[in-house]
């Protein structure tokens, strides 16, 4: 089975996620116990799209993320470079544009959208830094950045017992959900070795966003960053 490394080559992440497509969904809900849910509210809460704006849900996978806005009527274009994971999503949800993209080299013109999201994908590119700045190449003036990532829990002793959950659990669990329970070393892996809270927001800032900020969600395992393109 295919695994990606810590380098994060795009074809070997690509490939990687094209072999849990089919269950990824489900593996995430029993993995987070059903945080995941959670997650996905408090992307959209914080979001707060309204009618007229347009989206752009970046790696989305098979499109969960983007439903709440599609079932909205809100213009939300899901993309992914993992064109195993779009071919899930369009078959279960042919009304919404599922696009392929690389975060390093988005198919979008300037100024094309009101918000970039982005939810558990940032971990998986080779180059934070670029990823973001074509982020923000790809919003208007004045347009909001989100992004739900895994992070750093904030109690010593909690973020101790997660370690080894993500280490020694996770990857037990998903061989029994998963089609690549592989992969999920490597995406353990990429939890463990990911920027606390502030080191983020400084790569953010960095790429030229601004009034950046972050809030956690369930102790601080995940991490909601926002920020604004400067008009």
């Amino acid at each position: 089975m295919t695994r990606a490394q810590l380098d994060k080559k795009a074809v070997d992440v690509a490939s990687m996620f094209d072999t849990v497509a089919e269950k990824y969904d489900l593996t995430n809900d029993v993995l987070s116990l059903g945080q995941d849910r959670l997650w996905r509210r408090a992307v959209v809460r914080t979001v707060a799209a309204r009618r007229g704006e347009r989206i752009l849900d970046i790696a989305a996978g098979t499109g969960t993320s983007s439903e709440p806005w599609a079932d909205q009527e809100i213009e939300v274009v899901p993309a992914d470079f993992s064109l195993g994971m779009l071919r899930v999503g369009r078959r279960r949800r042919p009304d919404m544009a599922f696009t392929a993209a690389d975060a390093l080299a988005l198919p979008f013109a300037d100024a094309s959208f009101d918000v970039v999201t982005m939810s558990f994908g940032l971990r998986n590119v080779s180059d934070t830094e670029t990823a973001l700045r074509e982020f923000l190449r790809v919003t208007k003036p004045g347009g909001r950045l989100v992004i739900c990532e895994f992070s750093q829990p904030v109690n010593k002793a909690f973020r101790t017992v997660y370690t080894e959950y993500l280490m020694r659990l996770l990857p037990r669990i998903a061989r029994r959900t998963s089609s690549n329970p592989d992969s999920y070393v490597y995406l353990a892996e990429t939890i463990r070795a990911w920027p606390d809270q502030a080191g983020l927001a400084r790569v953010i800032e960095a790429a030229g966003w601004t009034t950046v900020g972050w809030q956690n969600l369930t102790g601080g395992i995940v991490t909601l960053h926002t920020a604004v393109k400067g008009d």
